[in-house]
């Protein structure tokens, strides 16, 4: 019997957080693992990992060239106006591509809208793991919780974490299991900045009251926008001929860096590293009678990975923050 997939949502209500980036980065760094990748994307409106993907097949298309490619499903918002009925339509729907997608892939992963939606809400209940890109300011700190501005103390947690907080107990009741949730920090400021300390400082404490990682997300750089139109991401460029400078090799290996932290399905095989083109590839020349050195060299350092969340009583978010809802 085929083992279930491995669920990865991508959520956040506010737009602008880099979250179809993320997303993509993600897919071709678990695809050159040897896993079989499907997608989904809610953003009906906006379909951005989609258009992503669509860009991607344009390019191989002009290039000549094969790049990895996942499994696309799509799910269409019903336009029935009795809610209820609605509803449930759209969770008949979105059951349907997951199960088209589970047949084949070991991994399906799920753009959400940046807007509450019911959609949305089916995604996070079924996500094993919840990726929550923000960017590295106070502006997108509400989405999680709220502060107060004269003491910078958190009062209470946003709609946001609370429909986080109650969709993962929906699956823990059902015996799906707990989500792992992970905030990724993205477009931080490279220089040492008191705001970014701040916002990190109250990641810390909120993470401890109502269950998330903090992984450390992909820098504030133009070459992650540029990519966009070919479909593109940073693992890729070898493949494609692309000259690789110093900020390329920087922000690949942020990539690299929030793919261990993110530990999705330990345990797998190296990321295929494609050959670089002919142009620029170095040739090993050895002494005579002596062959080239050509054991692979590890990519940096490993993170230390965070302990899984232990199970523990569950209470209200709201108990959390020390009041009743």
């Amino acid at each position: 019997m085929k083992k279930r997939p491995h669920i990865i949502a991508f959520g956040n209500e506010k737009g602008g957080s880099g979250k179809s980036t993320t997303t993509m980065h993600v897919f071709v760094s678990l695809a050159r693992r040897g896993l079989r990748v499907g997608a989904l994307d809610l953003d009906l409106r906006q379909k951005s990992f989609f258009r992503y993907i669509d860009n991607r097949q344009n390019f191989c298309e002009r290039k000549g060239i094969s790049l990895v490619m996942p499994q696309r499903a799509t799910v269409e918002a019903s336009t029935d106006p009795n809610r209820e009925k609605s509803w449930a339509i759209e969770g008949e729907r979105f059951n349907a591509a997951i199960k088209e997608l589970s047949q084949t892939c070991d991994v399906i992963l799920i753009d959400c809208p940046g807007a509450h939606s019911n959609l949305s809400r089916l995604a996070h209940s079924r996500a094993d793991t919840l990726v929550t890109p923000m960017n590295d300011s106070f502006i997108d700190f509400d989405l999680l919780a709220r502060i107060d501005p004269k003491t910078f103390t958190i009062s209470g947690p946003s709609v946001y974490a609370e429909m986080v907080w109650e969709t993962r107990k929906m699956r823990a009741q059902i015996g799906l299991g707990s989500t792992d949730w992970v905030v990724v920090r993205n477009r931080m400021p490279l220089e040492d900045a008191a705001n970014k300390r701040r916002v990190g400082e109250m990641l810390q404490q909120l993470s401890s009251k109502i269950g998330f990682r903090i992984a450390n997300g992909l820098s504030e750089r133009p070459i992650f926008r540029e990519m966009f139109l070919s479909g593109l991401t940073l693992m890729d460029l070898r493949e494609t001929g692309e000259q690789m400078d110093m900020s390329k090799i920087a922000a690949r290996q942020e990539v690299r860096e929030l793919m261990k932290t993110l530990n999705i399905l330990p345990n797998l095989m190296p990321e295929a590293e494609p050959a670089p083109a002919p142009a620029s590839t170095p040739v090993a020349i050895a002494a005579p009678g002596h062959a080239p050195d050509v054991t692979p060299k590890p990519l940096g350092s490993a993170l230390p990975l965070a302990e899984p969340p232990k199970k523990k009583r569950r209470f209200s978010i709201f108990e959390r923050f020390g009041r009743s809802a």
